[in-house]
């Protein structure tokens, strides 16, 4: 049996606020985490886009499960499942969440992986400034991302754009960002669908999750052994099996955990 450990990005292993943002003490842990043996991939509601300008060269992940369980790819960027939102539907949302003006709330798009968006901005990889999906790149939308300036705020449009478009997207809080991924996605989802990929090539795996935010839930429910941090929320504390101080403790526990 594989040692399977999927860790949600930002506020996780990643901290884009902080001075040092990749915590070197992390990504020594999970070299020695591969190294004893176990795979370490992320889950984010990130597009694979939104990750590799990060982490390239520093460390390389078995697996990335990407905007929220639409865009699963092996460490070699390799398809293992992809699924996609309906570009009327995409267009759709961008209104209902910006109906004046289209920078109100900075939008993200993920389209193959790629990060689409309304405006310029200061980012080190590749993104492309589109008006609309009338001029955005071709291929899947997988997800779209809405930043917002408080909790609260992203709450409540989370709420507002699950009763509106509900019968095609699930629509998950992040801390102020909104992830929108295709009916049916959510990382809980990919990391069930990261067992059936591994079932043939392992005999079996057990699973830890680990994640700091709402969206995280589906992750940790469905892990076998799930962590999360003092600073999460309560509902997502409640969630997992463990509460621990940094990814770092985590790491070390399912180093130790028997299979």
């Amino acid at each position: 049996m594989k040692k399977v450990f999927a860790s949600d990005f930002d506020g996780t292993l990643y901290f884009y606020k902080a001075e040092v943002k990749l915590p070197p003490e992390n990504v020594e842990k999970i070299k020695e985490y591969q190294a004893a043996g176990g795979l370490f991939g992320l889950c984010t509601g990130r597009q694979v886009g939104g990750l590799t300008p990060f982490i390239g060269g520093i460390i390389k992940p078995d697996f990335y499960i990407t905007s929220t369980g639409a865009n699963i790819v092996d460490g070699d960027f390799n398809d293992i499942f992809r699924r996609g939102i309906d570009r009327d539907v995409v267009d759709a949302i961008c209104k209902f969440v910006n109906p004046t003006d289209p920078n109100e709330h900075r939008i993200s798009i993920d389209i193959n992986g790629v990060i689409n968006v309304f405006a310029e901005m200061d980012y080190p990889g590749e993104y492309h400034v589109i008006t609309g999906m009338k001029d955005a790149m071709p291929g899947l939308v997988h997800q779209l991302g809405v930043h917002n300036e408080t909790f609260e705020e992203a709450a409540a449009l989370a709420k507002a754009i699950n009763e509106k478009f509900g019968d095609y997207i699930n629509a998950f809080q992040n801390v102020v960002e909104v992830d929108i991924a295709p009916k049916g996605c959510t990382k809980g989802k990919g990391v069930e669908r990261l067992r059936k990929f591994y079932a043939d090539k392992y005999d079996g795996i057990k699973l830890y999750g680990i994640g700091d935010s709402i969206n995280d839930m589906p992750l940790l429910i469905e892990s076998d052994i799930s962590y999360t941090f003092p600073y999460a929320p309560k509902e997502v504390q409640e969630a997992a099996t463990y509460v621990v101080p940094t990814i770092v403790d985590a790491l070390e526990h399912s180093m130790k955990d028997p299979v």
